[in-house]
């Protein structure tokens, strides 16, 4: 009989003994060397060492099964019999040392292993001796037990049970011969009895929504963007042209995985002179219609359009043909789906355990606990694995301001202030400026986003200064304002004009994106198209008219999918684009501007290399005062400026008397309202002389924008 109790061993066969690794697999006793599997149903087992030598198990217990080997055994395989007599040899799990140190280990504890995808979830591993596997290891601290459960052993998980690694939390098995590919969960005892399957958290794979198993994946990718990412590194983002695509991959074009839409976003976004896409977010979601921002797996790529190679592959195309690539991070939430984060181990785990602080009822999901070690390193740890594995050029970061505050969307009562009787959550301001800053460290030339409504100081002052340290803000007032003022008819437009020009007050507080994104052209809002007045031309006009203002403004600029040809009917993320339009010139016209607006954006210094400083802009005032007249002047750092002229009057504006910052010829370099683009043709052809104190007399055409180029000497 074996030396080890029955409650145990029967605990064992049942796979809900904390550490199977224990009892089973090779274990000294009393100066001989046991082996004991677990077995139910066999007819025999035998150790086979790797120089033949045999070991005979004998059954004790529950299908447990034990043997006394002649010598401390080495590698061994289980040979098992059953009914039909069909010997089944395979490498033992029991018999391997943890796949984690304990240096891994105090790192997680502790909340700083910045690589945790290397070390939790599942691996391809291979030793020395030809041994090669599947690693597993999950945190779980609230546990009684953990098994793998998959395709591995017909979902039995009793057969591989997992070893707890003490007061880390974590659990692990290696399980030998397995392979990239298969899919798999966790079963996990609750402390209250249930087994509950979860999918992992650190899955770098998942099966296609709606499955919802993890995949064990081993990436085989070789890069081809040394050249960028080297030169991206020298690079200072805040002084150099940005100008973003935003799309929803599976709405641009019908059909589109990662490999087939390479082609075509390269062709696309090249063409179209942006600068930088932005996926909506690409981490795996149950829920289609959430666009992504309801997140299950963190670090899959969601397998809707491909394995993660192929993402890495459109990746490194994109960077190939000068792109960059910026994707769109969900910190702030985490949907309540019974297989994903939600009480992972039976309780509150990734989850702030007081509903005041770990609920949102507005969206129906969990907060995460920022304030707990292996929480915050599971979310800084992402945030670094999308930008080392998969060489992604800036993360922006979703619903800030949601993160920001305690009371964010809750009412009296419903929220508890934080140790110093203030509304601001202070422990995800420290999770914001430790992944910003170790954002930076690693990845020199990136782009940490904020998306964020309020009035919060320092977004973007360093976090050494007591900032947030991102490195740049979505313009949320410049928006919303400017939208408000465009969709006015333009005969009201000059008693507003405050909407426009407030933005020059707050424009430099922080490192500003202007973005008009898709929570603009969604639930009811139209399109930009259909926010603007008038009849089809004058909308067109309105929205080149606008684009034109927006690129000239400080900032950088992000515009969603649609909007550079005028998409008329709101965006679903269940259907492509009307790409159809382009069959109208009106329309065409529109993507012609927009091609052109980023060809000269990125040709002037001025629009982008000091956005940041004050000094480098001033107001340009036509002599009469004339309030749909909104004038400014951009400057480079060589003594090269822009000056941008608006007129959002239905009428051309004929002998405006104004003074430019500059003696000499003036080009007109853009024309929003030329014939090229749809527009009337009013202009000033041959471009604006001025006198010795830059005075001049030009004409601004109707719903139009000119820039026009002045460069010392």
């Amino acid at each position: 009989m074996s030396a080890v109790d029955s409650s145990t061993l029967s605990a064992v066969a049942a796979g809900s003994f904390h550490a199977p690794h224990d009892v089973l697999g090779p274990h000294e006793v009393d100066g001989t060397w046991v082996i004991r599997a677990r077995r139910p149903l066999a007819s025999s087992v035998t150790a086979v060492a790797a120089d033949g030598t045999e070991t005979a198990l004998a059954h004790v217990h529950d299908g447990i099964w034990e043997g006394t080997a002649a010598r401390q055994p080495a590698a061994y395989d289980l040979v098992t019999v059953y009914g039909d007599g069909t010997p089944h040899r395979i490498d033992d799990p029991y018999r391997h040392l943890p796949t984690l140190g304990e240096v891994d280990l105090h790192l997680i504890r502790e909340g700083r292993h910045e690589q945790l995808w290397t070390v939790l979830g599942s691996h391809v591993r291979h030793y020395d001796g030809g041994v090669g596997g599947v690693s597993f290891a999950v945190w779980a601290p609230n546990a009684r037990a953990v098994r793998v459960i998959g395709d591995l052993n017909g979902w039995d998980g009793a057969q591989h049970a997992m070893r707890s690694l003490g007061s880390s939390g974590v659990w692990e098995l290696f399980v030998p011969g397995l392979a990239a590919g298969s899919t798999y969960k966790y079963e996990i005892l609750t402390a209250d009895g249930r087994w509950i399957e979860k999918a992992d958290p650190m899955a770098r794979q998942a099966e296609v929504p709606p499955a919802t198993a993890s995949v064990v994946t081993e990436s085989a990718y070789t890069w081809s963007d040394d050249e960028w990412i080297t030169a991206r590194g020298t690079r200072t983002v805040h002084d150099a042209p940005m100008s973003t695509y935003e799309l929803h991959l599976g709405s641009w074009r019908e059909g589109l995985g990662y490999v087939e839409a390479a082609d075509a976003l390269v062709d696309y976004v090249g063409d179209m002179g942006f600068t930088h896409v932005e996926f909506l977010p690409l981490a795996e979601h149950p829920f289609g219609g959430s666009w992504g921002y309801q997140v299950s797996g963190y670090y899959a790529p969601t397998s809707r359009f491909g394995s993660p190679d192929e993402l890495r592959f459109l990746i490194d195309r994109l960077h190939q043909a000068g792109i960059g690539v910026i994707m769109d991070w969900v910190p702030g939430h985490f949907p309540k789906d019974a297989f994903a984060l939600a009480r992972f181990d039976g309780a509150p785990l990734y989850e702030h355990p007081d509903p005041r602080r770990g609920e949102h009822k507005d969206w129906g999901t969990y907060i995460f606990d920022y304030g707990r070690n292996e929480v915050r390193n599971f979310l800084v740890a992402n945030a670094l694995y999308w930008f080392e594995e998969f060489h992604v050029d800036g993360l922006r970061v979703d619903a800030v301001a949601s993160m920001l505050y305690l009371d964010y969307s809750r009412e009296h009562g419903e929220w508890e202030p934080n140790q110093y009787g203030g509304r601001e959550n202070l422990e995800a301001i420290r999770f914001l400026q430790e992944v910003n800053a170790t954002a930076y460290k690693r990845y020199p030339g990136v782009a940490m986003i904020a998306e964020e409504s309020t009035s919060f100081p320092g977004v973007t002052a360093p976090t050494s200064d007591g900032g947030l340290g991102f490195g740049f803000k979505w313009n949320m007032g410049w928006m919303n304002d400017s939208l408000v003022y465009i969709g006015r008819d333009p005969l009201y437009r000059s008693h507003h004009e405050g909407e426009l020009s407030f933005s020059f007050v707050y424009a430099f507080s922080e490192n500003f994106v202007l973005p008009i994104s898709h929570d603009e052209v969604v639930h009811g809002k139209g399109t930009l198209f259909t926010r603007m007045p008038g009849d089809h031309w004058q909308q067109l006009a309105n929205v080149r008219a606008f684009l034109a203002y927006m690129w000239g403004h400080p900032g950088k600029q992000l515009l969603f999918m649609g909007q550079e040809f005028g998409q008329m009917s709101e965006w679903s993320e269940a259907r492509q684009l009307d790409w159809w339009l382009l069959d109208q010139p009106a329309h065409a016209g529109l993507q012609h501007f927009v091609r052109s607006l980023n060809g000269v954006y990125r040709d002037e210094a001025p629009l982008w290399s000091r956005d940041s400083d004050g000094a480098a802009f001033s107001r340009v005032y036509p002599h009469a005062p004339n309030t749909n007249i909104l004038g400014f002047a951009r400057r480079d750092h060589h003594g090269g400026t822009v000056v941008v002229l608006c007129n959002f009057s239905g009428a051309p504006i004929h002998d405006v008397d104004l003074t430019l910052p500059g003696a000499g010829h003036w080009e007109e370099i853009l024309n929003s309202d030329a014939q090229e683009f749809g527009g009337s043709g009013v202009g000033n052809f041959g471009g604006v002389g001025t006198d010795a104190n830059g005075n001049t007399r030009l004409v601004l055409p109707p719903l139009g924008v000119l820039w026009l180029r002045h460069r010392a000497g």
